[in-house]
């Protein structure tokens, strides 16, 4: 293995020892790559800590060992010592946290590579155990791709017999919050609808940003429907959207919900972890779509109100084709290339297969896909809908 012959490990909380890397034999070790300069790192750091002080009170055989990414040794003592309960590498061992890096093909931190101790030593069971641990904490140990399967086969059958009770209630709720209030709406009242799960907060800047047009749109699909149900419609159409809060305290939830003019699940209810992860929502502003039935329709709802505005409504696979049609047509008539006011060099009109892809455009700051125009020399890109309507000004 390219551990060296031994290792700094943490005695007291400012004072570390050595012990020699045969203390890690026959246990599971992980690779912590990680740095203090990195957000990211910090934030998965206290999570993993978490994680590492169960499993050490649990009897489990199980290790980490921090490589470390960090600018100096002030940095990493810093880091280290005040934040982190298991061995590393030396900070000064160079050559060692580079071979490890060009061994298990390291190309960002933070990242957790796991060791089986029955395995070769020399190859990585496991170069994803970061998504692990945020996904499914102390359950993904031992970390093995048995243990792995078995997680997702779970999740499909929770996914499988999801429905919005499940989903929403639990035993001391089974109502959400609306307006005005202190109004209470039976979840029950919610079966049979498209429902929107809105997971933001009112510190996230994106969330912020996007409320105005969720909320516009959400007014837009509720006025078609109406005007359907007018027409004779069987009256079973209706969409709904469920706030999810990710807010540090009550009055942030009551000051940002107060804005909104749809329902919310209360500040710190319990389903509001267990939804995250049922949805491996990785971030904020996120809507997941859910069809009348319950059951998951999409969990790009964002980028598809950004991509269709309310013509995305229902929001299923069979809808989405049909505007992805129609966006095909109507790029046939958009110039292949433009000068947009936001940028000094050339766009040229791109799709996801010519170039084009998942992006987020550099003019309105949202998501986008399909279609776009592109900067071939530098990477900037934009709607099409935002370049046409600088266009000609």
């Amino acid at each position: 293995m390219v551990l060296p012959l031994s290792l700094w490990w943490p005695t007291t909380a400012k004072q570390k020892g050595q012990v020699k890397i045969s203390a890690l034999d026959e246990k599971i070790v992980g690779l912590y790559f990680s740095a203090n300069w990195y957000p990211p790192c910090r934030n998965f750091n206290q999570v993993l800590v978490n994680i590492y002080e169960q499993l050490k009170q649990s009897g489990a055989n199980f290790e980490i060992v921090y490589v470390s990414s960090d600018e100096d040794i002030e940095a990493f003592s810093d880091y280290y010592h005040n934040s982190m309960p298991w061995p590393a590498i030396p900070f000064a061992d160079l050559e060692t946290k580079k071979a490890l890096n060009r061994k298990f093909d390291i190309e960002g931190i933070p990242c957790l590579v796991i060791l089986q101790p029955n395995d070769n030593k020399d190859e990585a069971t496991l170069c994803d155990g970061v998504e692990l641990v945020y996904r499914y904490g102390v359950r993904a140990f031992p970390f093995t791709k048995e243990r792995l399967e078995e997680l997702q086969r779970e999740d499909r059958e929770r996914h499988e017999n999801q429905n919005l009770t499940n989903l929403l209630t639990n035993h001391h709720r089974d109502y959400l919050l609306g307006h005005p209030r202190p109004k209470q709406v039976p979840v029950a009242s919610l079966v049979g609808k498209t429902v929107g799960l809105y997971f933001s907060a009112q510190w996230c800047i994106p969330c912020v940003k996007f409320i105005p047009k969720l909320i516009s749109i959400y007014h837009n699909i509720k006025q078609v429907l109406a005007d359907k149900q007018g027409n004779n419609n069987n009256g079973h159409e209706d969409f709904e959207i469920v706030f999810v809060s990710s807010d540090h305290d009550q009055a942030s939830f009551d000051s940002y919900f107060s804005s909104m003019p749809w329902l919310a699940l209360p500040f710190g209810d319990p389903n509001i972890k267990n939804l995250v992860k049922h949805f491996d929502v990785k971030g904020i502003p996120s809507l997941v779509i859910l069809g009348p039935d319950g059951k998951t329709v999409s969990i790009n709802g964002r980028n598809l109100i950004n991509l269709y505005q309310e013509n995305a409504y229902p929001f299923t696979e069979a809808r989405i084709n049909t505007l992805e049609k129609q966006l095909d047509e109507e790029a046939k008539s958009l110039p292949r290339s433009v000068y947009h006011s936001g940028h000094r060099h050339e766009l040229n009109l791109v799709s996801d297969g010519n170039g084009g892809g998942p992006f987020i455009c550099c003019d309105c700051d949202e998501q986008g896909s399909a279609w776009a125009y592109l900067c071939l020399e530098c990477g900037y890109e934009v709607h099409p809908k935002c370049v046409m309507a600088t266009v000609g000004r």
